[in-house]
């Protein structure tokens, strides 16, 4: 790879990391090809991004991004993993993965912002989607709006029912 070349593939993936707020960095050792082609396969078809990077560009193209926080990270073989909406379902997806291969190794991870310990993945990937979120949030916001509906509604209610007695 000549130096144009470092520098096109340093400008793509700072441009990349310039967009994410969240990544994982995966260490791919002794994954099997077979292995690495479905991984892909399953993070493209939830639009996320599969990069396997050389680590000198990667802290290159991270520098000025969020992603340089994870600077430290970038030792050995390093692939980089990220999603622009839904890093639920991508931490679902990898943890999911990690369980059915003991070779695919969390390094780091980098949610909104700030740097979460390989240990707290798990618990990142058991919380609902953001959909599920929004709808519970929704729900909770609802909820003393129509308590308050019904207990206005409730005088002229009983008033009809003592009218309708009183006809009786």
């Amino acid at each position: 790879m000549n130096r144009t070349e470092k520098q096109q593939t340093v400008n793509s993936l700072g441009e990349q990391f310039g967009a994410v707020a969240s990544a994982f960095l995966i260490d791919y050792r002794g994954l099997k090809v077979v292995d690495t082609t479905a991984l892909r396969r399953k993070i493209r078809e939830i639009d996320g991004t599969y990069v396997v990077v050389k680590n000198t560009l990667a802290t290159r193209a991270a520098k000025q991004t969020k992603l340089e926080q994870l600077e430290p990270y970038f030792q050995g073989p390093t692939a980089v993993v990220f999603h622009r909406k839904d890093v639920v379902g991508l931490a679902k997806l990898l943890v999911e993965i990690s369980k059915g291969n003991p070779n695919f190794v969390f390094k780091a991870a980098l949610v909104e912002g700030k740097v979460v310990p390989t240990s707290e993945i798990q618990a990142i990937a058991s919380m609902p989607s953001r959909e599920v979120m929004l709808s519970k949030l929704v729900f909770l916001l609802k909820a003393p709006l129509q308590r308050l509906d019904t207990v206005l509604k409730a005088p002229v209610r009983n008033l009809g029912l003592v009218l309708k007695q009183v006809q009786k």
